[in-house]
């Protein structure tokens, strides 16, 4: 059995609902698979002292899972007022609107698309509910609408699918795009040492308690799969689907579709960079 402060970020060791930080309690959805992990982490937020919160991803159009973030806030004496979106995948973000008409409150959110009311989600926003800061964060990558919250108070920071609390993210090409993705873990690393965030709330998998080491290992195992991806390509391989089978071969093949779209991000961003033939010219 793997020490939990050994392994990358330090995980807790349990994904369960229930309160994760001083002002963070998870409520978990039933929806665990291979790409979701435990489930979707919807995040409720509020001060200790306030009878208003604030919920991020509200998660799947799951009647009973949207019902029990209401009831998790109603038992804490709170009023849900407003909702969040990391970003659109329908893990997230699909049950948002069911929410909002649960709860009576506005979707806000990067993307247009998303949003239930007139007020949008940009970089540099802060959000203040019943005393609650937030302060949102673009992190492009994962999709180019993903957004990450950082939450002062507790030193955390909520992740959604930026950085996971257990393996890696995909980059899901052609939306996703690795070079983004890179800057973006390189803004969360400088949260971590300018603005002192020790902990990830991630939107799938267990907090993580270092949030600097999960950042550094996630930037490292970049760095790795893509010299992966160049020397497949150099000894031949080179379609996504021959890289993957080659650079993937110790992933489980259920996972290879998602492979496949990080496997196009990273060609793309070699040969963008005249690493690998192809790209602009």
């Amino acid at each position: 059995m793997s020490d939990a402060a050994a392994l990358p970020g330090q995980p807790r060791a349990v994904v369960a609902s229930g309160p994760a930080t001083a002002r963070a309690v998870n409520v978990l959805a039933p929806n665990p698979s291979a790409m979701t992990l435990d489930g979707t982490n919807t995040w409720l937020l509020s001060e200790p002292d306030s009878d208003l919160a604030v919920v991020i991803d509200p998660g799947p159009l799951d009647e009973a899972h949207l019902r029990a973030v209401v009831a998790t806030a109603e038992r804490a004496g709170k009023r849900v007022a407003l909702t969040l979106l990391t970003h659109g995948h329908p893990d997230h973000a699909e049950g948002a609107g069911r929410f909002a008409e649960l709860t009576g409150t506005k979707v806000r959110a990067l993307d247009p698309a998303l949003r239930l009311g007139d007020e949008g989600l940009a970089a540099g926003d802060v959000i203040r509910t019943g005393g609650l800061e937030l302060r949102v964060v673009p992190t492009p990558g994962h999709t180019s609408d993903s957004l990450c919250f950082h939450l002062p108070a507790d030193r955390a920071v909520l992740t959604g699918d930026t950085i996971l609390g257990r393996g890696t993210t995909v980059v899901a090409h052609p939306d996703g795009r690795l070079g983004d993705y890179l800057d973006s873990l390189r803004r969360l690393r400088s949260l971590t040492v300018d603005d002192g965030v020790h902990t990830v709330l991630p939107g799938h998998g267990p907090v993580l308690e270092d949030a600097q080491g999960a950042v550094e290992y996630y930037l490292a195992h970049r760095a790795h799969r893509l010299a992966q991806v160049e020397t497949a390509v150099e000894d031949g391989f080179t379609t996504p689907e021959a890289v993957v089978a080659r650079v993937y071969a110790d992933v489980d093949r259920s996972l290879w579709p998602a492979a496949h779209w990080s496997v196009r991000a990273q060609l793309e961003y070699l040969q963008d960079h005249g690493l690998i033939p192809g790209g602009p010219e």
